[in-house]
């Protein structure tokens, strides 16, 4: 007598499907399962057992053998219950085989056979569209998330007498998924955080317009309550709304991480102490779950007190900066995070925080701030688009100034501005000048005779690498989408320099 269903266990932010296999066999009563399962699945047959007594079905007087394929993939994680609970019933007679190799199950089973939610739902209904398969038995709490991926059936199970139930032959077909679409996603809710409340910070202000309308990195340096926070705080307000795609794969990450309440509507914003471990930060652990940096996927990592993190966790971000990637490799899984997002950072200038201030408050020695400033690798630095100081602001404009452009005006301006690079890329190129590639530099963002000699003049000064002359005509390109030119001019190439030699601090 042999039983067989489909399950998923996550790797990382991606879902693998499990063949469920089970034999009654002669011999004393128990249950076995094999196919590297870790403790979270062998914990699992004992909520198995009570949730089959509690719902009113026998438990086999046989030996029960669970085997879980593919067997050289570790299988972790509660998701596995609700197939594993089916692939028994299956082999027992209680449900027909056909219905239940067609759909991919997912959900913990309690002690009662309540269904409980899984984290990883969506990643799971992508992975069973993407094998052909009809649809998921998803905890009803889940199934909304499920149903966010297009053309695949969801049926909603409360409990485990639900999901037996729905392999009768006279089920009743799921309600059809809603396909959605490549259009932006309309966020009403108002921004709580506007940049009308940024007084002064002109430079500042202009960089953070910039770095939202190309995509670039930005690092904001400058003494404490100058206001670097608050304007990253309000960097998200400024950027477009998310496509579907961006917020599905973004839904995908959070829901892996066990965050995620539904589609994702704003783009995340994600700000980690500068305690952060390693792990916290790029993801790991047994179990390979996305840290901070797929968590910002489609949206900010802001890291405030830059130079407070560990050198291993800031030196772990070059690969993510360059490609929008990184892989996570352990002994038996390996899993790769989409992390695709604007870093935005702060720092002081110094320990005390008040180095260059002309009141002569830092009392730190040059051999200190040497020191200080040194905590930050010249790879990682070259990496920031764009630098900017953030001076003390005067009293005199935080009293009686007049309030700052606000988020919505800004806002249409990089909105114009993207709406330019998407018609110069196509859906399918680089979508935001921050990822042009040396040929689309060389078709988009050429330079006349006079941009081109300053441009030079400006790497020979400042010593640029080959990734910092490329950086600056990308943020060039930018400037110039700002101003509604299709050429790079001299002045363009100017301000972008301007942004680029707060580098060398």
């Amino acid at each position: 007598m042999l039983g067989r269903t489909v399950g998923a266990v996550l790797i990382g932010a991606e879902a693998r499907l499990v063949d469920v296999e089970v034999h009654l066999g002669g011999g004393l009563p128990n249950i076995a399962a094999v196919g590297l399962p870790n403790s979270s699945v062998r914990e699992g047959i004992d909520r198995i057992r009570a949730a089959l007594a509690h719902s009113g079905f026998k438990l086999p007087p046989h030996r029960v053998t669970v085997n879980l394929a593919p067997g050289d993939v570790r299988k972790d994680g509660a998701a596995l219950d609700l197939p594993i609970a089916a692939a028994i019933l299956a082999a027992d007679g209680a449900l027909g085989l056909a219905p239940a190799r067609d759909l991919v199950l997912a959900g913990e089973l309690a002690l009662d056979g309540a269904v409980r939610p899984v984290r990883g739902m969506l990643a799971i209904a992508l992975a069973a569209r993407a094998a052909g398969h009809r649809g998921v038995v998803a905890p009803v709490a889940n199934a909304a998330e499920a149903g966010l991926v297009p053309g695949l059936g969801v049926w909603p199970a409360a409990s485990l007498a639900d999901a037996v139930g729905l392999f009768r032959e006279d089920a009743p077909p799921p309600p059809p998924a809603a396909a959605p679409d490549a259009a932006p996603l309309e966020d009403d809710a108002p921004d709580a955080e506007d940049l009308t409340d940024v007084r002064g910070q002109h430079s500042a202000r202009r960089a953070l317009e910039i770095a939202a309308a190309g995509g670039h990195h930005l690092l904001l340096t400058g003494p404490p309550g100058t206001g670097k926070t608050m304007l990253a705080r309000r960097l998200p307000g400024i950027l477009p709304p998310l496509t579907r795609d961006e917020a599905l794969e973004a839904t995908r990450v959070w829901s892996a991480a066990g965050l995620a309440s539904g589609l994702l509507t704003r783009r995340p914003f994600r700000a980690p102490h500068h305690g952060v471990s390693l792990a916290g930060l790029m993801g790991g652990g047994v179990a390979l779950r996305p840290g901070e940096v797929a968590l910002a996927h489609g949206g900010v990592l802001y890291l405030d007190e830059l130079t407070e993190f560990r050198r291993d966790a800031l030196e772990a971000l070059r690969q993510p900066l360059e490609s929008g990637a990184y892989a996570l490799v352990r002994l038996h899984a390996r899993a790769v995070f989409p992390a695709r997002f604007m870093l935005v950072a702060s720092m002081n200038p110094c320990p005390c925080g008040w180095h260059g201030d002309p009141h002569g408050r830092c009392g730190c020695t040059p051999q200190v701030v040497r020191r200080y400033q040194a905590k930050l690798s010249g790879p990682l630095l070259d990496r920031c688009d764009l630098t900017v100081e953030v001076p003390p602001v005067d009293p005199a404009d935080l009293i009686g100034g007049a309030p700052g452009e606000p988020t919505r005006e800004v806002r249409d301006r990089v909105m114009a501005a993207r709406a330019r690079q998407l018609a110069r890329f196509g859906p399918c190129g680089a979508c935001v000048n921050a990822r042009m590639g040396r040929g689309d530099l060389e078709r988009h963002a050429a330079l006349g005779r006079g941009a081109r000699h300053l441009l030079v003049e400006a790497c020979r000064k400042l010593g640029a690498s080959a990734r910092g002359h490329d950086r600056l005509r990308r943020v060039a390109r930018t400037i110039a989408d700002l101003d509604g030119s299709e050429a790079v001019l001299e002045r363009h190439v100017a301000e972008a320099t301007q942004y680029r030699r707060a580098l060398e601090i």
